[in-house]
């Protein structure tokens, strides 16, 4: 069985919450909690508010996600 897609979409930080997780306002008005991707956590990449990101989550999960790319 091959593995599912993740999807992805755009988003902006709009609250800080513990340990490296984060509330995302998605592009489509969806709230999600994120939290930092591996590469991210790894090399200390901060991420402050108001930041554009992109987000990955499953499609069977669509609350959670990890944030794999941020743009200033």
């Amino acid at each position: 069985m091959a593995k599912e897609e993740l999807l992805t979409f755009e988003g902006e930080i709009t609250d800080l919450l513990p340990n490296a997780n984060f509330r995302v306002k998605l592009e489509n008005d969806h709230d999600i909690i994120a939290t930092l991707a591996g590469k991210l956590r790894r090399f200390n990449i901060r991420v402050a508010l108001g930041d554009k990101v992109d987000v990955e989550f499953s499609p069977y999960y669509l609350d959670r996600g990890s944030i794999v790319y941020c743009t200033k």
